[in-house]
């Protein structure tokens, strides 16, 4: 039976059977303590919790569920995985214990033909919690299972709770016998590898305490509504019903080993490690798909950093077994049109799906490229200096410049017999955070004690902000602090930090820049705001200076922002939604918003996206923007809650923290956000939108930037007299300009190419006087020497190759040569057959000479690449290969 007829059976015994249909939530999981669905149970917590009323008495649903906290261990054994689907049936005061250990009785033994999955009555073992005198009887009397095939387990397997205070209850599990052949006979207290667990039923009736692990807690009383909750899990009763030995043999994961099988030629069972590698890909990928078909996109933390991991680890397994090119593809199609009969969005979203793994994995193979040399470096110098343990900063090097997940590191390490210095990673990934940490609250702060601020919210409250209806206002002094400390008054000159009891200037939040102005007091002080922060929530801090007079906390105050400047940070704001609004039109709702600055007639709008963006989508999406403006929509705010804004379609920027009453600001028909930033009234006041250009700030994320209104109009004025410019030069009309341009450059590319070729010629005619002028040590022809500066890693290479190629006959040979570009010294070594017979290989003495260098390299024993920081170093470079050569040889 497939499992798509298995989860197809599920739904329809217990539709029938009155529970209502639940769709599968998605592996996102929301719920701020998950990163990602662990359990069937999960979106049903809060029904549980009595958080929430549930949409029926009795529910069922198959979860898609994604579990990694042994992700390495997966591949090695067979019952490890990162992917399941769990069956569930749930009820909320309606039946309980009977009622729930009937229908799986009924489910799992009723003949195909009947709808059910015709499992053998004889080969189901029972197990029940200790003291569970009900279910034991349930099962014995009324069901008819053999008391002889009921076991009694304690609390650690047969009690089941959420971990904290709440809804508890024992548990009773359904096992399957799989035969001698899987081990020794007794029952799933004796043995689980034969005794299969298929289904759990949990009887919540209870209510927990405090408490540690699964044991070590107290019962508080019986729950007001007893409930079920049950978990069958589906890869583990395909396998049965399939009759294979596990979950990597059903048929959702089968296919995908073939296809790997395909793809690199390594046969499942042929060899132990090939084994792992198919089954680490078969698992990784279809969690991979399940995970972008979600809308998770790999990153560096968080469940992007999840999926980066999983989808690195599967493509790597493929590269060790063979595999050259890029694989992820095929893969991937595999599981779309596999696991597309379950989730049939994965088929309607293959191409989303596709272009993100694709991106990812181009990503990849150009990091194992480079990191893979620098790992390889660091390894054997590990050794030579007689260590095993990789440092933690070569670790954090990997990390932070290649990308290499700290988990393939120690796994690469591991291969070549050493640890990595975890700890010292951990500590460096650290101090990185925890300087952005630091950078951002200087400038929230301006390095002032966090404590000055708080004191001032404590005795003033927050500060209300004016400036949606107002420019300008009257005020109080309710806070005054003097490089960073509070003080009673501040004189002429004096770098300040103000707080006002009501204030029309907004301040920096939401991507939108602070406000500017002038704040005056009665007494005829001035002070020049430059910035205005919320270093603690609610209290809006400005920052300036004291021009005239001196400032007095009490004091009563005229504040004004910058007219001018406010309109125009309005006006690209507006423009940001209409963009956001524009790209989500055209790439779909993946381009969702992952940052933004709008400042003063221009905005940068970042959004997730695997690839660029076309040039002619962009075009599309100028247009949209501005045939917007031209319709002349009405910007309107409304303060709701944020259950009536999800309700209303508005969209909420991923990651940000909402309170029960949020603030919409709408475009007429084109655009509803979650937003606390200032806009236009109307979207003809935005005069004109230019976007400029978009490009990459990290894998999986696009910018773009933009102009607004006047800052639009003279860029494209700019454009118009370089336009104009190039036609004088080129002799043509505007529509002619990238043709007759691109003729230009066509041909200055063949005179440089007829340039390149004569000065490779003359590289290379100094091939045979170089051979012929080899030095011999010990029966090795050694050449070596630096040639002009100013050669090329290419040509360079070509000369070693061709002097190498011109030593005669059986003679052990050694080319070294170096030189110097750019003011960095290279060097390109090779050795023939007979050389490396005698142990000469080229990577070694690279790595030799680059390190003299003050530099690194690596490459094939044959044939190797390095170079340095020090153009001086060349000659002892040179020195240290010949002392080498003549010590190994």
């Amino acid at each position: 039976m497939e499992s798509a007829e298995i989860r197809r059976r599920w739904l329809s015994f217990f539709e029938e059977r009155g529970h209502a249909v639940v769709p599968s939530a998605s592996l996102i999981a929301d719920d701020p303590t998950l990163l990602l669905v662990p359990a069937g149970m999960v979106p049903f917590k809060p029904y549980f919790l009595g958080e929430t009323k549930p949409p029926a008495p009795t529910l069922t649903s198959v979860q898609k569920c994604v579990r990694t906290p042994d992700i390495e261990e997966v591949g090695k054994t067979t019952r490890h995985g990162t992917f399941f689907q769990m069956c569930g049936n749930f009820s909320f005061g309606d039946y309980f214990k009977e009622g729930a250990i009937k229908y799986a009785w009924e489910l799992l033994t009723s003949s195909v033909a009947d709808g059910g999955y015709g499992l053998e009555p004889e080969k189901l073992w029972i197990t029940v919690y200790l003291d569970d005198d009900e279910a034991e009887q349930i099962w014995r009397d009324k069901i008819g299972v053999p008391q002889e095939r009921i076991q009694r387990l304690g609390k650690k397997d047969n009690f089941w709770s959420m971990g904290v205070p709440g809804p508890c209850g024992p548990c009773s599990e359904i096992n399957y016998d799989r035969g001698p052949e899987f081990g020794v006979e007794g029952g799933p207290a004796v043995n689980d590898e034969r005794y299969v667990e298929i289904w759990n039923l949990v009887f919540m009736q209870f209510e927990r305490g405090a408490g540690d692990g699964k044991e070590d807690f107290p019962i508080l009383g019986d729950l007001p509504s007893k409930n079920i909750d049950t978990g069958l899990g589906l890869e583990r009763l395909a396998m049965i019903l399939q009759g294979v030995q596990n979950m990597y043999e059903t048929d959702t994961l089968r296919v995908v080993m073939d296809k790997a099988t395909e793809l690199t030629g390594v046969q499942y069972g042929a060899a132990q490690h090939t084994d792992v590698s198919l089954r680490v890909v078969a698992d990784h990928i279809r969690t991979s798909t399940m995970l972008i078909g979600d809308g998770v996109t790999p990153g560096n933390e968080g469940r992007g950093y999840v999926l980066r991991r999983i989808m690195r680890r599967a493509i790597r397994n493929m590269r060790l077994m063979g595999a050259t090119g890029p694989v992820v593809q095929d893969l991937v199609d595999v599981v779309i049109d596999t696991m597309g009969q379950q989730y049939p969005e994965l088929v309607t979203d293959r191409k989303r799906i596709e272009t993100v793994a694709l991106a990812e994995e181009a990503a990849f193979l150009k990091a194992i490229k480079g990191g893979t040399n620098i790992l390889d470096t660091a390894v054997t110098e590990t050794k030579a200096a007689g260590g095993a343990v990789l440092s933690g900063d070569k670790a954090f090097l990997l990390h932070d410049t290649w990308g290499f997940p700290i988990d393939l590191t120690l796994e690469m390490a591991a291969e070549q017999g050493l640890s990595v210095d975890e700890p010292g990673f951990r500590r460096l990934m650290q101090e990185q955070r925890d300087r952005a940490k630091a950078d951002a609250k200087a400038k929230k702060t301006g390095h002032a004690d966090m404590s000055a601020y708080r004191e001032i919210a404590d005795g003033a409250g927050a500060t209300e902000f004016t400036g949606y209806a107002t420019t300008q206002g009257e005020s109080t002094v309710v806070g005054l602090l003097v490089n960073g400390v509070s003080a009673p008054a501040a004189s002429e000159g004096d770098e300040v930090e103000v707080v006002l009891d009501r204030t029309p200037f907004y301040a920096e939040g939401g991507g939108q820049l602070a406000d500017q102005g002038r704040i005056k007091l009665d007494s005829g002080a001035v002070i020049v705001v430059r910035d205005v922060q919320q270093p603690v929530p609610g209290v809006s801090v400005h920052k300036g200076s004291v021009q005239v007079g001196e400032v007095t906390v009490g004091a009563s105050a005229y504040a004004a922002i910058d007219v001018t400047r406010r309109r125009a940070i309005a006006r690209a704001h507006s423009a940001t939604h209409l963009t956001h609004q524009a790209l989500r039109d055209a790439l779909g709702p993946t381009a969702a918003q992952a940052g933004s600055e709008n400042s003063p007639g221009r905005f940068r709008f970042d959004f997730g996206s695997p690839n660029a963006v076309p040039g002619s989508v962009l075009t599309d999406v100028e247009q949209k923007i501005n045939d917007v403006l031209s319709r002349e929509l009405e910007v309107t705010a409304e303060i709701m809650s944020i259950d009536e804004a999800k309700k209303q379609g508005a969209i909420a920027e991923f990651g940000e923290k909402y309170g029960e009453r949020v603030r919409v600001v709408t475009i007429g028909d084109f655009s509803k956000e979650l937003c606390g930033g200032t806009h236009v009234g109307n979207t003809a006041q935005l005069g004109l939108v230019k976007l400029l250009g978009e490009s990459s700030i990290g894998s999986g994320v696009r910018r773009v930037e933009a102009l607004v209104g006047v800052d639009a109009y003279n860029f494209l004025a700019k454009e118009h007299t370089v336009v104009a410019q190039l036609q004088d030069l080129v002799k043509g009309r505007p529509e002619e300009l990238p043709e007759k341009i691109a003729s230009m450059l066509g041909k200055l590319k063949d005179a440089e190419k007829e340039i390149e070729k004569f000065r490779a010629e003359k590289v290379l005619q100094a091939a045979a006087g170089l051979a012929q002028n080899a030095q011999d040590i010990k029966g090795v022809a050694l050449v070596v020497g630096q040639v002009a500066d100013g050669v090329g890693a290419d040509d360079l290479r070509k000369l070693v190759l061709d002097v190498r190629g011109r030593i005669q006959g059986d003679r052990p040979a050694v080319v070294a040569l170096f030189t110097v570009a750019n003011d960095r010294p290279l060097t390109v070594i090779a050795t023939n057959e007979a050389a490396r017979e005698r142990g000469l290989k080229a990577g070694d003495l690279v790595r030799t000479a680059a390190k003299t260098l003050g530099g690194g390299g690596g490459g094939k024993p044959d044939v190797a690449q390095g170079g340095g920081q020090n153009p001086g170093a060349v000659p002892e470079a040179i020195s240290a290969v010949e002392r080498l050569v003549a010590e190994t040889a």
